[in-house]
């Protein structure tokens, strides 16, 4: 990978931390404010807080355990690559087991997290496709693609000019035999196509 050659500059884990629960209670909130509002009995807009509270949490301890993990790894590792990633899913998938309160979903949901999030960092971290850096020339890229795959125009015209073109050897007298077997026309005197 093109980051494994540059020098690693360290991070700033607690200002990383603040945004990203910052952004998951927020995400916590709107999950929750739709909890209540699909609820069947009417407990008022403070069930927001007082019932769906726990859901608001759990958002904002998964994205902090996330993002403190991810990028404290990064720090003591050194590296930015998506190991820091998985590592930073398990601690936010056992912050997503601890409210079920058993040591098998504690560790099931971080190992399932781990992979997914690492899976997809190592992936490229894209849901649009893989994209190139922004070192990448893209005009020289096409020119040399377009410089490879070239066929000389010599080339492709000895190859009409043998019969073989496109359609291969032989095809002008099947195709004026099948013209001949279906509409009953003879076209052997007429100049070929090509």
């Amino acid at each position: 990978m093109a980051s494994e050659s540059r020098p690693y500059h360290p991070q700033d884990a607690i200002s990383t931390t603040l945004r990203a629960t910052m952004v998951t209670t927020g995400a916590g909130a709107l999950v929750a404010g739709v909890q209540n509002t699909l609820a069947k009995q009417n407990i008022g807009a403070m069930g927001v807080l007082t019932r769906s509270g726990g859901t608001i949490a759990v958002y904002a301890a998964m994205g902090a355990s996330y993002a403190f993990a991810k990028t404290a790894s990064a720090n003591l590792r050194e590296k930015n690559d998506s190991l820091n990633s998985a590592i930073g899913g398990f601690f936010a998938g056992s912050m997503m087991g601890l409210k079920i309160r058993s040591t098998p979903a504690i560790i099931g949901y971080g190992a399932c997290l781990a992979v997914i999030l690492g899976t997809f960092d190592y992936a490229g971290g894209s849901l649009t496709g893989y994209t190139e850096g922004p070192e990448v020339d893209q005009v020289a890229k096409k020119e040399f693609l377009r410089k490879n795959r070239r066929i000389p125009v010599e080339q492709t015209i000895a190859e009409l000019g043998e019969g073989r073109g496109i359609y291969g050897a032989g095809y002008e007298e099947r195709r004026r035999e099948r013209l001949r077997e279906k509409y009953g026309v003879d076209f052997t005197g007429v100049p070929s196509s090509h």
